[in-house]
């Protein structure tokens, strides 16, 4: 397994945890966001963190038979745990706001599915996948990411998230900003609002 102090460094050495002031995907603001996108333009150094989250996953989830990754920050990180755990990995992706399954995609009535994200901040995003299948009548063995960045306040899933690394970064809704946040322009890199 890598160490947590080695995985910082990984981050910072690919410039995927970087500081400023952040609207996430939830909504909520940040002084520091985590792209998991610029780690993986790194394959060589991603590789080592995909390996560790994949022990991880393969010590806490006994049995499963699919890994559901929601768009975009999951395809990469389900294409490569799901190899190395050799495990089938689809994504679904969000048509007008909703995440939906395409390009053929299904899910199995009754299998069993692990919802694999990039960075886990509320939820939001694992229980819009958790939805959908349900709505396939199978089951949801459980989460995991590359990254978990909630805290009790923030976060909506109610079981343990597997992650490879814990970061605890505050997160604060717009009436409650620190003045020191207030003064930097604000960025909103994720991609849920995008039209």
């Amino acid at each position: 397994m890598l160490s947590p102090k080695k995985s910082l460094n990984i981050l910072r050495k690919t410039n995927a945890l970087i500081e400023g002031h952040f609207v996430l995907s939830s909504g909520l603001h940040s002084s520091k966001y985590i792209q998991c996108a610029k780690l993986l333009s790194y394959p060589h150094l991603a590789e080592k963190i995909c390996k560790s989250l994949a022990n991880k996953i393969k010590k806490n989830f006994k049995k499963f038979d699919l890994i559901l990754a929601p768009a975009m920050g999951g395809i990469i990180i389900g294409y490569e745990v799901g190899r190395i755990l050799k495990k089938e990995t689809i994504f679904c992706e969000r048509v007008k706001g909703k995440f939906t399954l395409r390009r053929g995609f299904e899910i199995k009535k009754g299998s069993k599915v692990l919802i694999l994200e990039d960075v886990i901040t509320t939820g939001k995003s694992s229980l819009e996948c958790a939805r959908l299948i349900n709505r396939s009548k199978a089951k949801v063995v459980g989460f995991a990411s590359i990254i978990d960045r909630s805290t009790k306040k923030s976060l909506k899933i109610k079981r343990k998230i597997t992650s490879h690394l814990k970061i605890n970064v505050p997160t604060y809704n717009k009436k409650e900003l620190p003045s020191g946040l207030k003064s930097i322009p604000i960025t909103t890199p994720g991609s849920r609002f995008i039209k």
